[in-house]
């Protein structure tokens, strides 16, 4: 009798969100094996995006109204779900609680998509409080935002999971120890970042990934005035492309190199990296722009250089790597890299087989665009159209 109740509850709850999606032919609301669609918002049924998670099933989509919700954390189980802010960003405040001690979300449930989700603040006893700490296999990020939290996004190690994070902003996360960071990705089997904004890490790293592929295309990633460490920190290797990036290193930086490759051990089968066509600028007086580990195979192809620092600490294959000034851009104190006609970047570049090319540009606030083909490839992040 008590599971009817329930069932009963969940069937009436489910037709007050609205109407089922993806249902097979001929189901009703009282299929229970159909996927549901859940809509949250303070004049909704279910008020809380936590509501939604004790009766989400497998592949149900969890749709968000935008507005802020304060103190509401969530463990999330389910796999192929989809929880997604609707009118805008749904904000998720942490205001001094936390699922499991772990984080504002927790997701366990694998192959999770997240879109349009804003979650900041999250701090709990071990220094280690995530806005999203991912457990389980395989996680989509877009368009969302993390701040002000001790790690943006925090994943264990599975080696079978694919993390994906495109046209998302993460700025002022980081406990301030050092060990907590921006976004922050255990030993999974990838990692792939584009179109986003990192900024403004508290001590701790702009993104660190022990990913064994890495993917970091076209980005913003920029300390600002905070005490950020590496912008790119891949401590254990693996195979990574690092292109069309705008990497900024700022004056109060407490490492002195950009991107950081097998600082940790080259623990991964691939020791092999690509810096192709991103345009690294340091603010502090010395520097590393890409610090590489004995017995790293790195090329380094087509990166424009502004400021002071050598362009490795290693053993690379460099070649069209050309330091300027900051005239070279159409507005350098703004974070506008884009060439002017009369920069000495243009149509200086090198070839770089396909697969390794940069083939994006990042679009601020946090988009992408494909990059131009004019001619000769123009060396740094952006091609002159």
């Amino acid at each position: 009798m008590a599971d009817a109740r329930r069932l009963a509850l969940a069937t009436a709850l489910a037709l007050a969100a609205g109407p089922l999606t993806a249902a097979p032919a001929g189901a009703t609301a009282y299929d229970t094996g159909a996927p549901r669609t859940w809509h949250v918002g303070p004049t909704r049924t279910l008020t809380t995006p936590s509501a939604a998670a004790a009766l989400a099933r497998d592949g149900d989509t969890v749709l968000i109204d935008a507005g802020t919700y304060d103190g509401d954390v969530a463990t999330w189980t389910q796999d192929d779900l989809t929880l997604r802010g609707v009118g805008g960003r749904a904000h998720l405040r942490a205001d001094g609680r936390d699922a499991q001690g772990k984080a504002i979300w927790v997701i366990a449930g694998d192959r999770t998509r997240v879109d349009r989700i804003e979650l900041s603040g999250a701090s709990v006893p071990d220094r280690n409080g995530a806005g999203i700490r991912q457990e389980g296999t395989d996680l989509t990020v877009t368009r969302s935002w993390f701040h002000d939290n001790e790690n943006g996004i925090l994943t264990g190690a599975d080696p079978d999971s694919d993390i994906v994070v495109r046209r998302s902003r993460f700025f002022r996360n980081g406990f301030g120890d050092g060990y907590s960071h921006n976004l922050y990705v255990g030993a999974v089997r990838s990692l792939t970042v584009t179109g986003s904004w990192l900024s403004d890490a508290d001590t701790g790293h702009e993104l660190k990934s022990r990913a064994a592929r890495n993917t970091i295309v076209a980005n913003r990633i920029s300390d600002g005035d905070a005490t950020a460490s590496y912008s790119i920190d891949l401590p254990n290797g693996g195979l990574s492309l690092v292109a069309g990036n705008v990497v900024v290193q700022g004056p109060r930086s407490e490492n002195p190199a950009l991107v950081s490759y097998g600082a940790e051990g080259l623990t991964h089968a691939s020791r092999t990296l690509w810096v192709v066509n991103n345009t690294f600028v340091n603010q502090r007086t010395s520097g590393t722009l890409v610090a590489l580990a004995e017995g790293s195979r790195a090329r380094l192809l087509n990166n424009l250089l502004v400021g002071p620092g050598d362009l490795t600490n290693g053993s690379a294959q460099a070649r069209a790597n050309r330091r300027v000034r900051p005239t070279t851009f159409v507005d350098a104190a703004a974070e506008d890299f884009r060439l002017t006609p009369s920069s000495p970047a243009v149509d200086r570049g090198v070839p770089v087989p396909r697969r390794w090319r940069a083939r994006w540009e990042y679009v601020a606030p946090a988009r992408v665009a494909r990059r131009p083909v004019v001619g000769r490839t123009d060396l740094g992040a952006y091609e002159l159209g």
